[in-house]
């Protein structure tokens, strides 16, 4: 396990330290009443599980431009099929991507649009060394964050 063993770590972990004993009770009931259910929690948790593994990362970004089959992904991102063939499943199960039959052969594609904007906004955070966020804020005025129709 890493600790956190340098001076500077430790002073930036006091400094975000609260000054004052106790938990505000006003901002601990409003941070009560807006958490998340624990089945959305584990949902969530899942998604996050699943986009943090690298291999799974490549078949979802091979796929935000196009559909494409186990043979075509494994060629891509440079992995078995059979090995691509086990992450799909577990993308699907989580409702990442779905499946669609021609013939004989089973194409892929993200599920919806949510999660082409999930893999764009990380992507866009992954990248944006200048943190650049004009505008992005609107963003957030399309999804229900909290419970409520945006």
């Amino acid at each position: 396990m890493k600790t956190h063993g340098t001076a500077s770590a430790r002073s930036q972990m006091s400094a975000q330290a609260c000054t004052l004993p106790g938990a505000d009770p006003e901002r601990v009931a409003r941070g009560r009443a807006g958490l998340l259910d624990e089945d959305s929690a584990f949902a969530l948790a899942e998604t996050f599980r699943a986009l943090a593994d690298s291999t799974r990362a490549k078949i979802l970004y091979a796929l935000l431009r196009q559909e494409l089959c186990t043979c075509d992904l494994a060629a891509i991102i440079g992995a078995s099929e059979s090995s691509v063939s086990q992450h799909l499943r577990m993308l699907r199960q989580l409702r990442l991507v779905k499946s669609r039959r021609e013939g004989k052969r089973v194409f892929y594609g993200l599920d919806d649009l949510h999660i082409r904007v999930l893999l764009s906004v990380c992507l866009s955070h992954v990248r944006d060394t200048e943190r650049a966020h004009e505008g992005l804020e609107k963003v957030l005025t399309f999804f229900d964050v909290d419970g409520e129709p945006a």
